[in-house]
């Protein structure tokens, strides 16, 4: 049995002085229904939100309810935000993200989550929103603006596949970045998510493809290399080859031959075992 359901997800677009975003953001809940269960039997399970990629344009199906079934069939509890995208741009996805952590970890108690194993993964510019939470999560806007106190919406650890990063114009995915930041040139700074790394951001498990042409591997390097310098602990898996957007690399996510990479497809279960042996 699973309790599935679509929580809204409000924010005051209005207040945080952008654009609202073209359709409601929910958050998807795919909770494995432990209530029949008792005793020792019962037991507290992680949870995973995954964020879709999308260029923050849109929300990519693909990299939604395939990856939550999955982490499903792991055992664990999983959510699916959809998130907005422009003409909304920052802070608002950060925003929305951050109110659905503190919303799983509100409901852990009583749907049996583990709230110290609460992981947040994303794809592409789901990914870039993902690794922006975890380096922008105290930020004063963010919290104001998604009714947060500082601390309520860190996760435990970021899970990031093929990840839009920086800003960098010779690496960027250049339509993400300018959805990001929606005409506002003093926002583009917070785009170089490389820079804002600090000892204070989750532990992440990142995977790339090499041949990746639409958000370079680059990406992931420069995140990887600035968690190594703030002694952050990561897991990185670079593939040679696949392209964009692969999602679980298999059938059923692929859109043709290509986005079917065998090589690639260990992503998940390297994932699942990696927040099974998670410790802080």
């Amino acid at each position: 049995m699973m309790i599935n359901k679509k929580i809204d997800i409000n924010i005051d677009y209005a207040a945080m002085g952008v654009q609202p975003s073209p359709r409601q953001t929910t958050l998807t809940t795919y909770i494995l229904d432990d209530r029949n269960i008792q005793g020792s039997m019962k037991k507290k399970r992680p949870a995973v939100i995954v964020c879709p990629g999308g260029a923050y344009e849109f929300t990519s199906e693909r990299e939604a309810e395939p990856v939550a079934i999955k982490y499903n069939a792991a055992g664990f509890h999983t959510f699916v935000l959809d998130y907005s995208v422009a003409p909304s741009s920052y802070p608002a996805a950060l925003c929305e993200l951050s109110k659905a952590v503190k919303y799983v970890k509100d409901i852990a108690e009583e749907n049996n989550i583990d709230r110290d194993r609460i992981f947040v993964v994303g794809f592409s510019a789901g990914g870039h929103l993902v690794a922006s939470l975890g380096v922008h999560h105290s930020r004063p806007e963010v919290l104001k603006f998604a009714d947060v106190t500082e601390g309520e919406n860190i996760p435990a650890g970021l899970i990031l596949g093929y990840p839009v990063i920086t800003g960098d114009e010779t690496k960027a995915h250049m339509g993400s970045i300018d959805n990001f930041v929606g005409g506002k040139e003093e926002v583009r700074p917070l785009s170089y998510l490389e820079n804002y790394v600090t000892d204070k951001t989750p532990q992440c498990f990142i995977w790339h493809t090499f041949s990746d042409n639409a958000v370079p591997v680059a990406n992931s390097l420069r995140f990887a290399d600035a968690l190594e310098a703030s002694g952050v602990k990561f897991e990185l898996h670079i593939y040679p080859n696949g392209e964009h957007g692969l999602s679980l690399a298999d059938k059923t996510t692929a859109t043709n031959e290509e986005g079917c990479v065998s090589a690639a497809q260990n992503w998940i279960d390297m994932s699942i075992r990696w927040i099974n042996e998670f410790e802080k």
